[in-house]
């Protein structure tokens, strides 16, 4: 995306704004949004928001202001951000950025209200006293992620019928490691295949686990949904094509700039329904009575220039059920 669209969507239209416009604009309910990358990594994402608030009535700009900050992959900077959210007294807190942003708003404010949207489980991390009613200042949305790991898997051995080892990437410093690891072993064992855990939380821990999957040659790659593996599609799908690895990735933005394919949550529409209920709180909901959102908009996306590169045949099965086909 040019820079001038990013300026556009992050406010840019405020320079055109009526001066008269502008003396109301403190007179507007304020938006704290808080993520732990950039807004780079995210510009489509955030359409999905403005969406889910148009659709409750709010126009950024126009009767509602957003406040962003991003701790630019410093994930030590989020208390501080928050903190500063809560100084500026913001209507809602909309923590988008995975369960550290939640964790570094929930730790910051007991009373402004916190909408989330991540793919662990909330009442496990302590977030909401239960999916239907959360109790307390925080609600938002939950990705279904144990179901979809199985079906990626399941999608991943479809276009890769031989595979007999998977080697599984994970971050190790998320806070769901152990039930992802979990999902992810029970899902390939149901389907005779044998996994091995590569870690990186890091750039050149990617570097470094990709150098050990070329030792290793497994036939297949899963890429476990998580923050910061996601911000890095780039590196990883260089890198699978470097290698000439398979790889199930959760976000079609991976698939779209040469991954194999992916099967996951639309992020987009996520977005879009926590932009709806940043809407709803601003019209009078609590969270406390706003019930946890299970995400059910799902996109399977494959790319058959790389299964081609990779001397993989799609099943017509896969094609006909593929969201999108990427010639």
């Amino acid at each position: 995306m040019r820079r001038r669209e990013f300026i556009a969507l992050l406010g840019g239209t405020a320079m055109a704004w009526p001066l008269a416009a502008r003396a109301q604009q403190s007179a507007m309910p304020v938006i704290g949004f808080l993520h732990a990358i950039s807004a780079e990594t995210t510009l489509d994402r955030l359409r999905g928001l403005h969406r889910g608030l148009k659709d409750t009535g709010y126009i950024d700009g126009e009767n509602v202001t957003i406040v962003y900050r991003w701790a630019e992959h410093q994930i030590d900077r989020l208390p501080e951000l928050a903190a500063d959210l809560v100084r500026r007294q913001v209507a809602v807190i909309a923590a988008l950025g995975g369960p550290a942003a939640v964790l570094a708003a929930k730790a910051a404010t007991a009373t402004i209200p916190i909408v989330f949207a991540i793919n662990e489980d909330p009442v496990r991390l302590g977030f909401v006293a239960s999916l239907a009613r959360p109790g307390g200042n925080l609600t938002g949305i939950n990705f279904l992620n144990a179901e979809l790991v199985a079906k990626r898997l399941e999608l991943l051995r479809e276009l890769v019928p031989a595979a007999t080892r998977l080697a599984v990437l994970v971050n190790p410093s998320t806070g769901n490691i152990d039930a992802a690891l979990k999902d992810a072993e029970l899902a390939a064992r149901a389907i005779g295949l044998q996994t091995q855990v590569f870690n990186a939380s890091a750039n050149r821990e990617i570097d470094a686990a990709f150098a050990a999957l070329a030792r290793e040659r497994p036939d297949a790659l899963f890429v476990a949904s998580d923050t910061f593996l996601t911000t890095r599609r780039v590196q990883l799908v260089n890198l699978a094509a470097r290698h000439g690895i398979p790889t199930a990735f959760p976000n079609r933005e991976s698939a779209e700039i040469g991954g194999l394919m992916s099967y996951g949550t639309s992020i987009l529409d996520a977005w879009r329904q926590s932009g709806a209920y940043v809407g709803q709180i601003l019209k009078g909901a609590k969270p406390a009575d706003l019930p946890v959102v299970q995400s059910s908009k799902f996109e399977l996306v494959i790319n058959l220039s790389t299964a081609r590169m990779l001397g993989l045949t799609v099943p017509q099965t896969l094609l006909v059920a593929a969201d999108e086909v990427i010639e």
